[in-house]
């Protein structure tokens, strides 16, 4: 058995080796609860293309989840930085390994603003991101490998 894992490891390994420079994204959303699916989903597919477009993230490349809360339990200052925010506040919280640069950071920034502002429609007032930045060695998309490492 153990052969046999290894060989599926390397192979695993050989197959992916493109996306080594790629350094895929885990995307995070939270916002009030009560949106239809439609809009949970143009969020999704807007922010797929902004990470496509300005982070080289490879096609097929979507590790997306969406929490929905209650407004009891979704908290948010409505004028930090003298930034006008409303209750369709959308907090994005993109993990990705610290390879970007503040030029690519800054252009995925301005395009998740315009890629949503165009659909579902959410104001750019109302798109709160942040970037977590780890090592290429925190990953482990799946079998119990650090496939970056």
């Amino acid at each position: 058995m153990g052969f046999h894992y290894n060989r599926r490891a390397a192979i695993f390994e050989a197959l992916n080796s493109k996306h080594r420079e790629t350094n895929m994204p885990l995307t995070h959303v939270a916002l009030r609860a009560g949106k239809p699916e439609a809009y949970r989903q143009a969020i999704f597919d807007g922010l797929y293309r902004a990470m496509r477009e300005s982070f080289n993230v490879p096609e097929d490349d979507q590790f997306m989840t969406v929490t929905e809360h209650e407004a009891a339990n979704f908290r948010y200052s409505a004028n930090y930085l003298g930034i006008e925010r409303t209750g369709d506040l959308v907090l994005i919280q993109i993990t990705v390994s610290n390879t970007r640069t503040v030029d690519q950071k800054k252009a995925l920034y301005g395009r998740i603003a315009e890629l949503l502002a165009e659909s579902p429609g959410i104001r750019p007032q109302d798109i709160f991101v942040s970037l977590v930045e780890v090592a290429k060695e925190n990953w482990s998309f799946g079998n119990g490998l650090a496939q970056y490492a």
